[in-house]
């Protein structure tokens, strides 16, 4: 047998050779084409399982702070009487607190606001610590300035205070900070 195209014997075997080499190739390629789109699939499967599991993560943290600060807005509007109260028992005078006729109401003034104190303590609500510390904006706010011996910027004067409940800012302090000269 020869080849027609170059005059050149070949043997019977090898025109079979090629011919089967053929269909071998195009099922390597189809295989490695498979393989692709096999590890493009478990790809898109990892990045999706990934998604999923931050997805389920973001939404537990949520419910975890939402259970934990439910009653920020409560705790909010609270800080009002708990200021009330402190006004109150401030304005009284020492013979005020030793008249025998309003002693019961300063003593219940007193236990009431130990009270709500105790309260604001179990559900982690904690005033926060103003006056001789350096002025913190993300906890004080500063209303004015006055001349003092003290380090400039350092808190004088706290006159409303502020509360965070476990690590949020229900209501920063406000204060006056101490000013150069």
């Amino acid at each position: 047998m020869t080849n027609i195209e170059n005059d050149t014997p070949v043997e019977d075997g090898a025109e079979a050779e090629t011919e089967t080499a053929a269909p071998a190739a195009a099922a390597q390629d189809e295989a490695a084409k498979l393989a692709e789109q096999i590890a493009a699939v478990q790809q898109d499967l990892l990045y999706a399982r990934a998604e999923t599991q931050n997805v389920r993560r973001r939404a537990e943290k949520e419910v975890a702070d939402a259970h934990a600060y439910a009653a920020t807005k409560f705790a909010r509007d609270i800080l009002s009487v708990a200021d009330n109260l402190g006004r109150a028992l401030a304005a009284l005078s020492e013979e005020q607190r030793a008249d025998d006729a309003i002693k019961p109401l300063v003593t219940g003034l007193e236990a009431t606001e130990r009270e709500l104190m105790s309260v604001f303590e179990r559900h982690g609500i904690t005033r926060i610590a103003a006056i001789g510390l350096p002025l913190d904006p993300n906890q004080h706010q500063a209303m004015l300035e006055i001349p003092s011996d003290k380090t400039p910027g350092t808190i004088v004067q706290e006159m409303q205070a502020g509360y965070m409940m476990k690590d949020r800012l229900l209501r920063p302090a406000m204060v006056a900070v101490a000013k150069a000269g």
